[in-house]
């Protein structure tokens, strides 16, 4: 089974629109694999970069309790340095 060149490439599979918030294509929910790609997008080192700056906008929105920032960024952290190793997270 092949897959598409853009396989769970962030900047192409959930690019950031105008509106200054990510959003996937139009022609992603074609996709049959679009589920697992956007997953695999997300396990990216850009994807945890991604997750720890929505944890920063949710802690500054008051959203997030400072202990709940804590405990993500540090999960989050933790899965980059896995990834850097070469280990599936």
């Amino acid at each position: 089974m092949t897959r598409r060149e853009c396989f769970g490439l962030l900047d192409r599979v959930f690019p950031m629109g105008k509106n200054g918030l990510r959003e996937a294509p139009p022609e992603c929910f074609q996709c049959p694999d679009r589920t697992e790609c956007l997953r695999a997008a997300m396990e990216t080192q850009e994807g945890i970069r991604m997750r720890e700056e929505t944890v920063n906008r949710a802690a500054k929105s008051g959203m997030l309790s400072r202990l709940q920032r804590w405990s993500k960024k540090k999960e989050l952290h933790r899965q980059a340095n896995q990834r850097k190793r070469g280990k599936r997270v």
